[in-house]
């Protein structure tokens, strides 16, 4: 028997297929090969049909399917990841009213700040965890603001791995943790924020019904088998947001536990058990997978846009055809600081671990008699590293006291000298796993049903790839910190 998880992203459709008794990975499968459209009306705004997203589901099953040689009568159900904040409208034929106002659509800045004003800062600090940003929620208030007619006919709004499990089952169902990531859920009352929602002019009543993240949340209904492919009857049993999901996939649930992610931006989700925060401006607090009100397990979120966007920069720009491990070798000449070179690595849009500052990235102390194409590559990924390490110390400065780190091996920590100067400047050790998405929500389901007593009985068949330890000379890593810190303090400022 076996079990499928989605990984639904804003680029493609991941499924995976995974054994009900090991774990082990028995297929996996991506569609479309390129990347889905966005749609932008307006600098800044971020849309995309959901229909992309069932269609991409149906395709992605049927291709696993094929692919894998499995009977698909051997399915005994669905976890599901999604891209999260994205907004659907459906009306009381749960039909979708307009394009979801996806992750990346920064439309609603206003809109969240004021309400933020409006609400109190202490009381959503004490209550949300957050301010209401640019969410899910903000983005509802601006449908409703900018346009009353269609908003109007809503009847429920969704999450987009809430749409993809009303296509297979016809159940409008939400969780505590996709509410959280919506900056709509009270964590002292362990219940929606109502008072936030009618503070936005939002009635409670169009949330979706609420489920447990590990629960039965519905069962294929004979359309959706008949669309996907999939047997009908058959249960989801989990959903997740994409980075909720990422660190369960990689095992990472307990407090001081870090998964961290470094693709075109990147993240750093701690687990925490305080139910408090001074960093709300800086950092998002969520429900963690497996929070409880009894056993706070709280996932706290930084982002840095300008990660992996800047090395893919220099490779497009400076370089005529190296590869990434041909930049990476070349930037090993280099000595640790790169010999006074300090960049920035803050150009793809407003950074919040900065307060939101959009100043563009900085390369600075620039010396054309000592610097050569090696130092401008370490520079990269040095900047980049500094910048994990510069979050990781606003999360330590918010309670998250950090024991491990583990990262998917998919992204910058394969670069020795990224993982190097984060493991040594922060005094962990790096793991990385071999895992994805999908595999992590399959496992997941598995697990809800009761196939494994624990979740680590899921992933025992993970290898680890690679494992990067604090190196001995941490005085020259933290002297190159330090002088970048100084830069970025002037940046700041």
């Amino acid at each position: 028997m076996f079990w499928i998880g989605y990984d639904i992203g804003s680029s493609s459709i991941k499924a995976a297929l995974i054994d009900a008794e090991t774990g082990e990975v028995k297929g996996i499968a991506q569609y479309p090969e390129k990347e889905m459209p966005i749609i932008s009306h307006e600098i800044g705004w971020g849309e995309q049909e959901p229909s992309l997203w069932w269609d991409g589901i149906c395709k992605a099953t049927q291709k696993l399917l094929k692919e894998s040689s499995v009977d698909k009568d051997l399915i005994k159900g669905i976890g599901i990841s999604y891209q999260m904040h994205g907004l659907v409208l459906v009306d009381q034929q749960m039909e979708v009213l307009r394009p979801s106002i996806i992750w990346c659509d920064s439309r609603a800045v206003t809109i969240g700040e004021n309400l933020f004003q409006k609400s109190g800062q202490d009381k959503c600090a004490e209550t949300l965890l957050n301010s209401p940003g640019n969410f899910t929620l903000s983005k509802l208030k601006w449908v409703k603001e900018n346009e009353p007619e269609l908003y109007a006919k809503v009847h429920k709004f969704m999450l987009p791995g809430d749409y993809v499990a009303l296509k297979l089952t016809g159940a409008c169902v939400t969780t505590p943790s996709g509410l959280s990531e919506g900056i709509m859920w009270d964590f002292k009352e362990d219940s929606p924020a109502n008072w936030l929602l009618e503070e936005a002019g939002i009635d409670p009543a169009l949330i979706p019904d609420i489920v447990s993240t590990f629960s039965e949340q519905g069962r294929v209904n004979k359309q959706g088998a008949e669309e996907s492919g999939l047997p009908e009857g058959i249960p989801i049993m989990y959903r997740a947001g994409d980075q909720p999901n990422n660190a369960l996939a990689l095992n990472v649930l307990n407090p001081g536990e870090i998964a961290a992610t470094g693709g075109t931006s990147g993240v750093v989700y701690a687990i925490s058990e305080s139910t408090k925060t001074k960093e709300h401006t800086r950092i998002n607090s969520f429900a963690h997978v497996n929070h409880t009100a009894k056993a706070p397990r709280i996932g706290k979120l930084l982002c840095i846009n300008g990660t992996g966007i800047q090395y893919s920069w220099m490779r497009s720009h400076i370089t005529e055809d190296f590869s990434y491990n041909k930049m990476n070798d070349a930037a090993s000449k280099a000595p640790i600081g790169s010999d006074g070179l300090v960049i920035l690595p803050f150009g793809n849009g407003a950074e919040r671990m900065l307060n939101n500052s959009n100043k563009g990235s900085r390369i600075l102390n620039l010396n054309f008699n000592i610097h050569k194409q090696g130092h401008l590559f370490r520079a990269a990924l040095e900047g980049i590293a500094f910048s994990f390490v510069y979050g990781m110390e606003i999360l330590k400065n918010d309670g998250v006291d950090v024991s491990s780190i583990k990262a998917g091996n998919d992204n910058l920590f394969r670069a020795e000298i990224f993982s190097n100067t984060i493991a040594t400047l922060t005094g962990s050790e790096i793991n990385i796993v071999e895992t994805t998405g999908a595999v992590g929500a399959a496992r997941a389901a598995a697990y809800a049903n009761g196939d494994f007593k624990t979740y680590g009985d899921a992933v025992v068949s993970d290898e680890v790839q690679y494992t990067y330890k604090p190196l001995e000379n941490v005085a020259a890593y933290r002297e190159a910190y330090n002088n970048w810190k100084l830069n970025l303090e002037e940046y700041i400022n």
